[in-house]
């Protein structure tokens, strides 16, 4: 007999590659394409692995509702010429789950059977900085679910970002781009068309209260029609932006950050416009800046709170400080040049370099001390058949005309600056 192969379109294939694994975006309402510098969020903003200076290993840890778990794990590599590599790993599902064949009779106490269920994800992301304001990523996800039934599948995703000025910048995200499938041991094939976003960020610095506030926003998808709200309604809300723009933004996310300069940072978001449920919150700390702790809380109009713990370390900065050179932007690398102070000479190498500079001239023209008395004389024949408004008072009184011999007053002048050099 032929196999038997079907073709679903359906919404959210592979959505476990949505969830949202780091802590710092879900504090912000996972707005996690406008958020740059978090290395948990590799799977929907790839462009950020062009700012990578160090190696980062960051993990994170999720418990959901009914003892479901998710576990996320990260690295980033940097490359020469503004390039990095990431790679991720992860696991979403649940242990100990009870169950009973057909025909069994109902076990005694806790004697019952259990099984597990569970995505694995393996992601690769790639990143490179274009040109000076452009930034483009690329990932690839492959999953693997153990369920009931197995299956596998698979996703490739490319973000950018643009910087629109100083610290505005926008950013798009193209899910999906090879289309979001899912085969099963059934034969049952699923797929998912492509799916664009769009995201916000914007920052700015607020000297009086020692930081910095950041602003970021997601849009909901654009090509695709959505409920996009968190009430679990039956009904379709979310309308394409074509159709109704304004429901189309409250589809939206976003967040507000406030950054320390001693390595503090306060979060709050909404995960959707919709409800005032969705509210999310956060902080952040920095430790020696080698070491982030983040924690997230996450709230939901009908399932219970989430409490998300996300951890990154970097090896080089832990025993080495940061470096000077950096893929800085034109805007931040003029900053730099701008506000950092001029390095400073020891006092004595100022002084010496001082008076060598203002001795040098004098000594060239130092005459010897035998040529003084001659000197003298010429300085003064040449003053009384000078037109110089000084040249009678010289000719009137020859024996005050010292003044005129200006290399003895020099020579005074270099022996007392050879003995400060001395």
């Amino acid at each position: 007999m032929p196999a038997v192969f079907a073709a679903d379109r359906v919404v959210g294939a592979n959505a476990t590659l949505d969830v949202e694994p780091g802590a710092r975006s879900a504090a912000l309402g996972s707005a996690t394409l406008a958020v740059e510098g978090d290395y948990l969020g590799l799977t929907t903003n790839a462009y950020q692995l062009s700012q990578a200076k160090y190696m980062w290993a960051s993990f994170s840890h999720t418990a959901y509702y009914e003892d479901t778990k998710y576990d996320y794990a990260s690295m980033v590599i940097p490359l020469p010429d503004n390039q990095g590599l990431g790679v991720a790993f992860s696991r979403f599902g649940a242990d100990d789950i009870p169950y009973i064949k057909d025909g069994e009779p109902l076990p005694e106490g806790s004697n019952y059977n259990t099984l597990s269920i569970a995505d694995w994800v393996f992601s690769a992301s790639w990143g490179r900085r274009i040109m000076d304001r452009l930034d483009l990523g690329v990932a690839f996800h492959v999953l693997y679910r153990d369920m009931d039934q197995s299956g596998w599948g698979f996703r490739g995703d490319a973000s950018a970002r643009y910087r629109i000025k100083d610290d505005f910048y926008v950013s798009g995200l193209l899910k999906g781009w090879t289309s979001s499938a899912a085969t099963w041991d059934s034969g049952e094939f699923e797929y998912s068309a492509p799916e664009f976003y769009l995201a916000l960020s914007y920052g700015l610095p607020v000297e009086y209260l020692y930081g910095k506030f950041n602003f970021y926003w997601q849009s909901a998808g654009l090509f695709h029609r959505e409920a996009r709200d968190l009430d679990l309604d039956t009904d379709t809300k979310g309308k394409r932006i074509w159709e109704n723009p304004i429901d189309w933004l409250s589809g939206g996310r976003g967040g507000v950050e406030f950054s320390f300069d001693f390595g503090l940072k306060l979060r709050v978001g909404l995960s959707s416009f919709t409800t005032f449920k969705s509210v999310t919150a956060g902080a952040g700390l920095t430790i020696a800046n080698f070491l982030v702790v983040d924690y997230a809380f996450e709230s939901h109009p009908v399932f219970s709170p989430v409490h998300r713990v996300s951890v990154s370390f970097s090896p080089y900065l832990f025993g080495h400080k940061p470096r000077e050179q950096g893929h800085l932007d034109k805007a931040a690398a003029s900053r730099k040049l701008v506000t950092e102070e001029p390095e400073e000479l020891p006092t004595e190498e100022f002084v010496e370099e001082s008076i060598q500079k203002s001795v040098a001239p004098t000594a060239q023209v130092e005459p010897p001390a035998e040529a003084l008395v001659p000197a003298a004389n010429a300085t003064t024949a040449e003053s009384v058949s000078s037109d110089a408004p000084v040249a009678p008072a010289a000719s009137e009184t020859p024996e005050t005309s010292a003044p005129a011999v200006t290399p003895a007053r020099s020579a005074t002048i270099v022996e007392t600056d050879d003995e400060i050099l001395e």
